[in-house]
């Protein structure tokens, strides 16, 4: 009885794992003085721009995404610091964050995005 019962859950596992597809979308990010309400290039303290990015397809379930920076332009004269981040990843899309502090100024910043679901 119990070699059935591991075999049925094996069974389960496997047509899962058979059955769902792993669905990968990317894209690209990229912010600079040009647009409006940016002011990571202003100032000295904390300043924060956000934008969203919508996904072409929805995934079924939220999914994971990551982010990497490389581009980064910047006042020469002072230190680079700078955070990247996702906040608020749906099924839908998910919105970039980056944050800048102290006397930093970037003129521009982008990357890469990657999000990874289950159909």
């Amino acid at each position: 009885m119990k070699i059935s019962k591991i075999l049925v859950v094996f069974f389960v596992v496997l047509s899962a794992s058979t059955f769902a597809q792993t669905i990968v979308q990317t894209g690209t990010f990229k912010f600079d003085w040009h647009m409006k309400d940016y002011t990571l290039d202003k100032n000295d303290g904390e300043r924060v721009f956000q934008q969203e990015v919508a996904f072409d397809k929805p995934f079924n379930v939220k999914p994971e995404v990551i982010v990497c920076v490389d581009l980064v332009d910047a006042e020469k004269t002072t230190n680079v610091r700078y955070e990247v981040r996702t906040l608020s990843v749906s099924r839908d899309g998910f919105l970039v964050q980056v944050r800048t502090w102290a006397d930093t100024k970037l003129y521009g910043i982008g990357g890469q995005w990657m999000a990874v679901g289950v159909h």
